[in-house]
């Protein structure tokens, strides 16, 4: 004759058991259920015994495909980007006598690095970008007055919480790069020297673009200028905040300096 189940028989049964079926119980009790048993896991298939696939797993096949293939070209990205950074910054070698160029236009403007930040002397002035241009007219050309980029960047910086990267950074990233990139005659240094200066006039055409002055810009011409910031009031240092400006020669438009869809005025003559 067959004896009683024991506990865990009866737990490993689909269903309920009652106290009273389980061996040396005085009589009926409080129902157990296998599924708030503690020897049974809460994410567990009462039915199949299987835990439930989560994450890339738990998706089906074609988006599995999908999401293993963004990941694998946001991986490959951000491998070149660390690879070109640190050819970047690394003293000359092989690699980058080889493809210095090819590093250069992935780098600059966007990603260029410096050490500014940990320089013993950090800057002390107050630099301003200016911009004016000659204008075409229905009888005469006419030369506008110098226009400060660096001043409208601060009016849209000052009271605003949360000021846009290009706002701040933009133009004075630009600048630093043409400045470091050219010398003193405002003659480039190679590619460096030409990006930057394309950059520039970029950047000074965008902002043209957004005032009208009744005629096709035909030529701009940019200078930086320079003043020290004062000493302190509890300082005994003398330090000279006079402007100091650096002119640069006039550039002729051309179509590669213009934002998308624009054209110069000898484009719109044809």
């Amino acid at each position: 004759m067959p004896g009683r189940a024991t506990a865990a028989e009866l737990r490993a049964l689909p269903g309920r058991a009652t106290a009273a079926d389980l061996p040396d119980s005085p009589g009926p009790g409080p129902v157990v259920d296998r599924l708030t048993d503690p020897g049974i896991p809460a994410d567990a298939d009462p039915r199949a015994g299987v835990e439930p696939r989560v994450g890339m797993a738990g998706l089906s096949l074609p988006y599995q495909i999908v999401a293993a293939g963004v990941l694998s070209v946001i991986g490959l990205i951000a491998g070149i980007q660390l690879a070109m950074v640190f050819l970047h910054v690394a003293p000359s070698n092989t690699l980058t006598k080889q493809h210095g160029e090819a590093v250069d236009q992935w780098i600059y403007p966007e990603f260029e690095q410096n050490w500014k930040l940990f320089a013993p002397n950090p800057l002390q002035q107050n630099i301003a970008v200016h911009v004016r241009a000659e204008i075409s007219g229905p009888e005469k050309r006419r030369t506008t007055p110098w226009m400060s980029l660096s001043g409208e960047d601060g009016k849209a910086i000052r009271g605003n919480l949360l000021p846009s990267h290009v706002q701040q950074n933009e133009l004075r990233r630009g600048w630093d790069f043409y400045l470091g990139s050219h010398d003193s005659q405002n003659r480039a240094n190679g590619l460096r020297g030409r990006l930057s200066e394309q950059y520039i006039r970029r950047i000074v055409m965008l902002r043209l673009s957004e005032h009208d002055y009744g005629g096709d810009v035909l030529r701009i011409q940019v200078r930086s200028e320079v003043r020290s910031v004062a000493a302190p009031a509890w300082s005994d240092e003398k330090i000279s905040t006079k402007p100091s400006y650096r002119v640069l020669p006039w550039w002729t438009v051309t179509a590669a300096d213009l934002p998308k869809g624009s054209a110069t005025s000898e484009e719109a003559d044809q």
